[in-house]
C-alpha cells in the first residue's frame, strides 16, 4: 500500500485473520445491515451484496492497518534498541538468580 515506506516491506505479512481485519470486516457488515434497517428493508435478507462488499473492504483495511501497526512497532524496537546500544551505561546488566532465589520457602501450615 502506499503508505507504508519501502524499509516496512521487508517484514514478514501479518496473518490474513488478524484482529484488525475482522474486527473492521464486522464494522463493515453491521454498517451495511444498518443501512438497509434505516431504509426500512430486511437488514438481513437485503442487500447481501453489499454486504459481502462492505465486509470484504473492512478485511482489507484492517489488513493494511495491521501492516502498518507492525511497521511502526519494528521501527519503534529498532530505534530503542539503538539507543541502548549506544548508551550502556544507563542499562547495566542485571545478575541472574535463580529460581529458588527468587521464591520465598514453602513452610506448610497444619
Amino acid at each position: 500500500m502506499v503508505f507504508l515506506p519501502d524499509e516496512g516491506k521487508c517484514l514478514p505479512p501479518p496473518g490474513v485473520v488478524n484482529r484488525c481485519s475482522v474486527w473492521l470486516a464486522g464494522v463493515g457488515w453491521c454498517s451495511a445491515m444498518l443501512h438497509n434497517a434505516v431504509n426500512h428493508r430486511p437488514p438481513l435478507k437485503a442487500g447481501v451484496h453489499r454486504q459481502v462488499l462492505m465486509a470484504t473492504v473492512g478485511w482489507f483495511i484492517g489488513y493494511h492497518l495491521t501492516k502498518y501497526e507492525n511497521y511502526i512497532y519494528a521501527k519503534h524496537d529498532r530505534e530503542m534498541n539503538g539507543y541502548i546500544k549506544l548508551h550502556p551505561e544507563e542499562f547495566p546488566a542485571k545478575e541472574k538468580k535463580t529460581f529458588a532465589e527468587i521464591v520465598m520457602p514453602f513452610y506448610p501450615v497444619r
